[in-house]
């Protein structure tokens, strides 16, 4: 069923809210995906929170007119699902792992941090750890010397009790700028930014209507 015009404004008012807070964005062309894997998809989306949605095109340009996101409406074409995250790397992270078992879904084009991005683009700001992922290599970091100083204390003490010298305690290896590491969490590294994309070609009449 077509969409009346309030339908659309509500598409519109809907998507510009989550581009308002969103720092990055994904393109990707998911014709031919069964319902079942697209569901599948949903949910992971979900899990991540990454807004996740089949869109028309031209709906998707006007929600991102006059914000960061508009350099991305040349390559609005085709049949696109829109992958929108506050987090800088999770849409770029779902889409891709998606794309690892369903070659039917293609990774086109993306934007974070104002710069566009190409396939390869969204692929490597795909690859850098996760916030959750950093915080626990953190965690882990921070545990090491814990577990040394137990093991240490356990010798000590059973020392202790057959009467013979205590041993002498390993140095204790500090934890070194732990703030750090916790901020590069939230953001990646400018370096690990991509190339910009050179848009590709593509007319609105090429667009197949979205399922909205």
């Amino acid at each position: 069923m077509p969409l009346n015009v309030e339908d659309k404004k509500a598409i519109v008012a809907d998507v510009g809210a989550q581009l308002a807070g969103a720092q990055t964005v994904v393109l990707a062309e998911y014709r031919g995906i069964p319902v079942e894997q697209l569901t599948k998809l949903r949910a992971s989306a979900r899990d991540q929170g990454v807004y996740l949605r089949v869109l028309k095109n031209t709906l998707a340009r006007r929600a991102a007119q006059g914000t960061q996101f508009e350099p991305l409406a040349d390559s609005m074409v085709g049949p696109l699902i829109y992958g929108i995250s506050a987090d800088p790397i999770a849409s770029a992270k779902v889409l891709q792992n998606f794309a690892k078992t369903q070659d039917k879904l293609v990774i086109t084009a993306g934007l974070y941090n104002g710069k566009l991005l190409d396939v390869a683009g969204v692929k490597s700001l795909a690859s850098i750890p996760s916030r959750d992922e950093l915080l626990s290599q953190l965690l882990g970091v921070m545990l090491a010397p814990v577990s040394a100083m137990a093991r240490v204390l356990g010798a000590v003490a059973a020392q202790k009790a057959a009467g013979a010298p205590a041993p002498v305690a390993a140095p204790v290896v500090e934890v070194v700028a732990a703030a750090e590491v916790v901020a590069e969490a939230t953001a990646p590294e400018a370096s690990a930014e991509p190339a910009a994309v050179s848009p590709e070609a593509g007319t609105e009449a090429n667009e197949t209507p979205a399922a909205e």
